[in-house]
């Protein structure tokens, strides 16, 4: 480990000496100086790693100096050492941004724990981190093999996103060896997608709670317990990406239900979105509403009836609750949304169905520059972030955490990092998603599939008589024959979904209450 260099400022550093002995008796190096100004111009000429700084210097104070040196160098931690505890003085230095604060009198173990934590503490957590995940490998190895039903493979994959998020904090290079597991645990994953998803839908067989039953089980106990309700729909966000926007979140709310379900087949938002605003699956849909489904031949919108769906299911469950639907596709919707919150407080039900991440996963596609500043999964996950903190998105969840409402948060599908092409041949009807098919005449090779031959037993409707549903798996997409080469280099790399994997079918769903009520 390279050596460390502090600088210490304080009028009466003689009185430190036996501190900054001890401190180059562990391998600090250690300049000292007895005045702000000294502390200032020691800054300016070479390169520290801490800076321990008196808070009662004459001349100029410890808080002056502090100023001073976070112009030269905003990043250098700053620990401020002080006699007093008065709270003025501390939230002055806290909000000059100090690293850290010691009483007086300090001890030398003080000392090196408050360089361990401002300086050392990233070469710290990412040690013990790495070591961890070591440690913990075998026991997800064995608690992939052992996933026996849905909820052991929540469990899987909330423990896979937990390490993912902990190793990119740690900023080690465990990244292949994780991505080995998360290979790993999709394949086992996709056999038993292939083995159990047909029989979720057979009549007395139990099954997941999926697409269908969101507004059932999380949305009316809510409303029937007079609480006034905002749903909010995500379109297309992953669990890794709900958990770092959950942090932001939990300045404002509580999160009283923090679980995951899985959506259906196709992980698409034709079907996933539509089954969740109607509480039907999607051949249901076409069969008791077909005036609200469109096909997949068919050129109109796919989700241009969500709020005619919703009022459907609030009809089939007799609920009178009056409600309001809203589609936030631009920031300026976003604002006008926020001016007219106060306006939707009197109703029980509001219904906000964001498209940003899904139009960043597009925006990734087509534009190589997104491409370029996300070439991975954490840096994905940082744009989305970062929209999320600075766009219209969050002030409308601080107003919401100031109205006392309830808000129930989720997504309609995730999206997995395609790097597989598979090839199908299909005729000119045949649907344009790169994660599942639906035709006729389709030609593909079977073990690169979940083949779905009679649709209607996994609740899809069948454009044609002869219509087979086909579902890419892990990472694959598809790709056609003509232009190949082209299309393969187009679309690998690209955030897909429809298909089969951990990322797409198990999803957030999320209850929260303000902490302001």
């Amino acid at each position: 480990m390279k050596q460390i260099h502090i600088l210490w400022a304080d009028d009466e550093i003689d009185l430190l000496r036996p501190h900054i002995i001890f401190l180059e008796s562990k391998g600090y190096s250690v300049t000292a100086v007895n005045s702000g100004q000294d502390a200032i111009d020691a800054c300016s000429e070479n390169n520290f790693e801490v800076v321990f700084l008196d808070e009662n210097m004459p001349g100029i104070s410890g808080l002056e100096t502090l100023l001073q040196i976070k112009k030269q160098n905003p990043a250098l931690p700053v620990i401020m050492i002080t006699k007093s505890e008065e709270e003025d003085i501390m939230e002055q230095a806290i909000g000059q941004k100090i690293s850290d604060y010691l009483i007086k009198p300090v001890n030398p173990n003080q000392i090196i724990m408050a360089i361990k934590k401002v300086v050392q503490a990233q070469d710290i957590i990412s040690q013990k981190t790495t070591t961890n995940y070591q440690s913990e490998f075998m026991r997800i190895s064995m608690q992939i093999n052992d996933s026996f039903n849905t909820d052991d493979w929540k469990k899987v994959y909330k423990n896979l996103v937990f390490w993912e998020l902990e190793l990119e904090q740690a900023n080690n290079n465990m990244d292949e060896m994780l991505q080995m597991q998360k290979n790993e645990a999709n394949a086992t994953f996709i056999k038993f997608i292939k083995k159990n998803y047909e029989n979720w839908f057979k009549e007395n067989n139990s099954r997941p709670l999926m697409s269908p039953d969101i507004f059932k089980t999380k949305v009316f106990p809510l409303l029937d317990n007079g609480e006034k309700v905002f749903f909010i729909l995500i379109d297309n966000l992953r669990l890794d990406q709900w958990r770092v926007m959950q942090k932001e979140l939990a300045k404002w709310f509580n999160f009283t239900d923090d679980d995951t379900f899985f959506s259906i087949l196709p992980t698409a938002t034709q079907y996933s979105r539509n089954a969740i605003f109607s509480g039907l699956m999607p051949a249901q849909i076409r069969k008791m509403y077909p005036e609200l489904w469109v096909d997949e031949e068919e050129d109109e919108g796919k989700n241009l009836n969500e709020e005619a769906l919703i009022q459907t299911q609030l009809d089939r469950f007799r609920k009178k609750y009056k409600f309001s639907y809203h589609k936030i596709n631009t920031n300026q919707a976003g604002e006008k949304l926020n001016e007219g919150i106060k306006q939707l407080l009197d109703n029980p039900l509001n219904v906000v169905v964001f498209n940003f991440v899904d139009m960043l996963s597009h925006a990734r596609t087509e534009v190589k520059l997104f491409r370029e500043l996300t070439p991975d999964e954490a840096a994905y996950r940082s744009l989305v972030l970062s929209w999320f903190k600075h766009s219209s998105i969050a002030e409308f969840f601080k107003i919401l955490s100031e109205s006392g409402v309830s808000v129930v948060l989720t997504t309609d599908h995730g999206a997995i990092r395609v790097k597989n092409p598979v090839k199908v041949i299909g005729d000119k009807n045949t649907n344009v998603n790169l994660r599942y098919k639906v035709g006729k005449n389709l030609n593909y090779d079977k073990k690169d599939f979940l083949v779905i031959n009679k649709p209607e037993i996994i609740g899809l409707p069948s454009p044609n008589i002869s219509s087979t549903y086909i579902f890419s798996c892990n990472d694959d997409f598809i790709a056609y024959p003509n232009n190949y080469n082209y299309y393969v280099s187009y679309y690998k790399d690209t955030f897909q979904h429809g298909g089969i994997s951990l990322e797409e079918m198990i999803i957030p769903i999320v209850s929260m209450k303000p902490k302001k009520q």
